[in-house]
């Protein structure tokens, strides 16, 4: 039974992706600060953590390691975003948006580099329409994706020579959080909870397009009609982009 470990595996999309996985045969580590209605069964293990506390990662990733037979992709699906102009927020908040976006992600990679070589498996990162272009009011989310298609995308070049696949997907506005963002004053809000979203996807959808772009082994997966629209206007005509997005998206979230 090959093993997939997702971050942020409490949320909608991280369950999601995990029935979709275990229908296949997949069993399922399921990691998340809050697992509270996820129950240990035959296919799938909850494991609790605080991503960005390294030492209780590299403890929890020990330990998975050493239980399963194999790791055979890591899903990096954790994360938050923060709604709200620059001007209104302070250094503290941006970094808060990094160590759970990108640096946790990473240390995550680090911890899982060598099981995933010798399976011969996939790092697969879940980064967002702000990964690639800018999105209104969003500075340190938008950021903090760039910043995860980076590395993932150089990390690509370095893993390839051991038989690794590093995968990129790009949702667009993934409805998981609606009406539920635990907006805290600093304007950090849940994944999937913006209010100024286009076009949403349920979470079973998103999940469907991920998989299916991992099975066919694509590099980069725009998640939605939203995403692949975005990823050609951005190449060909930034502007127009730019244009569309401060017309569409409010920022107001």
């Amino acid at each position: 039974m090959r093993t997939a470990v997702i971050s942020g595996g409490n949320g909608g999309l991280g369950r999601a992706l995990a029935a979709r996985l275990e229908v296949e045969g997949w069993h399922c580590v399921l990691m998340d600060r809050e697992i509270s209605g996820l129950a240990a069964t035959e296919t799938r293990t909850p494991v609790e953590v605080d991503l960005t506390d390294a030492a209780a990662l590299a403890r929890v990733a020990a330990e998975v390691i050493a239980a399963r037979p194999s790791i055979d992709m890591v899903i990096y699906n954790a994360g938050v975003s923060q709604i709200g102009p620059f001007s209104e927020s302070d250094e503290a908040s941006h970094r808060r948006v990094f160590e759970i976006n990108y640096f946790a992600a990473v240390a995550m990679a680090r911890a899982f580099l060598g099981p995933v070589r010798k399976s011969g498996g996939v790092h697969l990162a879940i980064s967002s329409v702000a990964g690639f272009a800018p999105l209104k009011n969003r500075t340190a989310y938008a950021a903090s994706k760039h910043a995860l298609e980076g590395f993932f995308g150089s990390l690509r070049s370095e893993e390839m020579a051991h038989g690794v696949r590093c995968l990129i997907a790009a949702p667009s506005f993934v409805a998981t959080n609606i009406g539920n963002a635990a907006r805290g004053a600093d304007g950090i809000v849940r994944p999937g909870s913006a209010a100024d979203g286009v076009d949403y996807m349920t979470p079973e959808d998103a999940a469907e397009v991920i998989l299916r772009g991992v099975a066919r082994g694509r590099a980069f997966i725009p998640v939605g009609r939203v995403a692949r629209m975005s990823w050609w206007v951005r190449r060909l005509a930034p502007g127009v982009y730019e244009r569309m997005m401060r017309r569409r998206i409010s920022g107001e979230g």
